[in-house]
């Protein structure tokens, strides 16, 4: 693992995101796909922080766990809702490291996932169901709608609707909040936004001589987009204050005068 940038961070970050992006490294003498893992935080103002970017072959608890620690002994002392598509490993170790962090699966991926196993003919009836259970209003709203399409769909596409059941543990938490906050949580979109404008820059590359040339340049690119983060999130004001009420032993020691 090769680590971004060793600069402290913030003691507490409301949202951390996590994705992963892959490139071709040579290594002695043969071509290998390595995964970029890149955390992009939002602090108390709302304003997004890219806070580190990793390499590894394989994902794991074990990697995560070394990845978390980094960002504890760098400052970040609260993590309270963590946004990922899917890593392996990664709630295992961030309740070891940041044991009261909400972890909240994307759910555009995972209606993504689900889909996967649904024939043509019969995507466009499964997704008008499937949009009660991710819009419903509470949990126990969304998991009655699991229910009725479970009733409907389980015997012709058993996997569609059981990795919902699978995953509903990290899936659900979003249900638990405002609709101001749940924009912003309920996909991994924001650090994708920041993947597209990196493929733009290496999209003319083949295999990258080595991991670190390939970390050179994607820091140099990370750089130009760092530069245009001078606004907060929309309406984070209200985001921020709902954040509060719910969290608001966590968030206390943290805030600025």
């Amino acid at each position: 693992m090769q680590e971004w940038r060793c600069r402290p961070l913030e003691g507490l970050y409301c949202f951390l995101f996590l994705d992963c992006i892959h490139y071709k490294v040579r290594k002695e003498g043969k071509v290998s796909t390595v995964a970029v893992y890149n955390l992009l935080g939002i602090d108390q103002d709302g304003k997004k922080d890219l806070l580190g970017m990793y390499t590894s072959e394989n994902e794991g608890a074990t990697f995560w766990l070394s990845v978390l620690t980094d960002l504890k002994n760098r400052g970040v002392a609260e993590v309270l809702v963590a946004c990922v598509d899917g890593l392996k490993g990664f709630p295992e170790a961030i309740g070891t490291v940041f044991p009261h962090a909400e972890v909240q699966l994307c759910i555009i991926h995972q209606i993504r996932t689900s889909l996967r196993y649904v024939t043509e003919r019969d995507k466009k009836a499964f997704m008008a169901d499937l949009k009660g259970v991710y819009r419903a209003n509470s949990e126990e709203e969304g998991f009655s709608k699991l229910g009725e399409m479970e009733e409907k769909w389980a015997k012709k596409y058993t996997l569609a609707v059981r990795t919902w059941y699978d995953h509903w543990e990290h899936l659900s938490p979003y249900f638990s909040h405002t609709p101001e906050v749940r924009r912003i949580m309920y996909t991994t979109n924001i650090i994708e936004g920041v993947h597209r404008q990196m493929r733009k820059v290496t999209k003319s590359k083949g295999a990258f001589s080595s991991e670190n040339a390939l970390l050179k340049l994607l820091y140099l690119a990370s750089m130009r987009i760092i530069e245009k983060w001078t606004m907060p999130l929309p309406n984070w004001a209200l985001v921020f204050s709902q954040l509060y009420l719910k969290f608001e032993e966590r968030v206390r020691p943290h805030l600025r005068e």
